[in-house]
């Protein structure tokens, strides 16, 4: 699904972590961006507004699974 948005977490050097929710291909972007190497910034939109993210910071991201939503369920 193109719209789907997932939450993500992304911790900095020193402790510090922002958080959002954001559209999937948006994650894979910051990835590959990530993967490229650690120069450069990642702009990065969220459903609170854009963070401009410092790529060489950055420690790790996290994907948050779907089923981690928290919620009314159907039960089984």
């Amino acid at each position: 699904m193109a719209d789907e948005r997932v939450r993500i977490e992304i911790a900095f050097e020193g402790g510090q972590t922002v958080g959002g929710l954001v559209l999937s291909e948006t994650v894979d972007e910051l990835r590959d961006a990530l993967a490229r190497g650690p120069d450069g910034v990642f702009e990065l939109p969220t459903d609170d507004g854009t963070y401009i993210v410092p790529l060489r910071g950055v420690m790790y991201v996290k994907r948050f699974l779907k089923e981690s939503r928290i919620g009314f369920g159907q039960a089984g």
